[in-house]
């Protein structure tokens, strides 16, 4: 599944909590219990559990926020490590995303069992930036989504001890791909003319994802903040258009009258070096 250095197996003895366990946390769950790892898990509605139940995942009901005193109880606290694999929802205009993330710092605190804690967060972070963009960049916090995020990131931080007996982590990933999640398929429908056509592309696989997770869970690391991107060089016009090309479907269209685009390039070397996590799909132009 990944390529890290060395092949550290993830400690067998202690519980891998994934929270949201979407598409994402399903595919790092799966790797996990392959490994003989004991993994839990958690999804916010019923069906959701029993599907993921049925796939030999050990599934529990989590809806969050909700009482705090209800939530410390929580057997996904029992873990050593928590994966946070929520889904911040900013696009359908929820704003409580940093409200949920410090509802399960909190419970994690109250346990005794959990040493550390990766949150899954976002290179949409970045808005408003552009250029090569590492971890250290200054935010523009008035930049859409980007107080939201930063607030959340900033309660799992919080989390880490500097004695080192808990850590914390955040992985802020590019967009996703995967063979179930095809970017030729993500334009489909768009019948208009699309803006920004020069600007990057940050698209990580949810293979290295996954990989990138399984190193972090292994490291001797401090705590601090990583980016999950490839090294794919290319714009979204070429990028969409060749996705398009590769499953045989209409090419989308873009402007060819581009206002200049800050373009953002988001840098994934420290993650690559700190982790020694060689990616499986560095360039996905190539992948498709």
């Amino acid at each position: 599944m990944s390529r890290v250095n060395g092949d550290k197996a993830t400690r067998k003895d202690k519980c891998v909590g994934i929270i949201g366990c979407g598409w994402l946390g399903s595919a790092l769950a799966k790797e996990l219990i392959n490994q003989g790892c004991q993994v839990s898990a958690t999804r916010s509605r019923e069906e959701s559990v029993n599907e993921l139940s049925a796939q030999g995942i050990n599934t529990h009901l989590l809806f969050i926020p909700t009482e705090q005193e209800a939530l410390n109880k929580h057997r996904i606290f029992d873990c050593q490590q928590l994966v946070i694999a929520i889904t911040p929802q900013l696009r359908q205009g929820r704003i409580d995303y940093p409200e949920k993330i410090k509802q399960l710092i909190q419970a994690a605190e109250q346990s005794n069992a959990v040493k550390q804690i990766i949150l899954l967060s976002s290179s949409a972070i970045y808005n408003g930036l552009s250029g090569d963009v590492t971890e250290e960049v200054p935010l523009i916090l008035s930049a859409d989504k980007v107080q939201l995020l930063h607030e959340a990131e900033q309660a799992a931080l919080a989390f880490a001890q500097a004695d080192g007996q808990r850590c914390a982590y955040v992985l802020r990933l590019a967009g996703l791909v995967g063979d179930s999640r095809h970017p030729g398929k993500f334009l489909v429908g768009k019948n208009k003319t699309l803006a920004d056509g020069d600007a990057a592309v940050n698209l990580i696989h949810q293979q290295d994802a996954v990989g990138l997770i399984l190193a972090l869970l292994n490291t001797n690391a401090a705590s601090g903040i990583f980016n999950g991107v490839s090294n794919t060089k290319a714009n979204k016009r070429e990028y969409y258009q060749r996705a398009a090309q590769a499953l045989s479907l209409p090419e989308p269209v873009f402007s060819k009258q581009e206002t200049k685009t800050d373009t953002r390039v988001v840098n994934g070397d420290k993650a690559q070096r700190l982790l020694s996590y060689q990616f499986v799909y560095p360039d996905l132009l190539s992948w498709l």
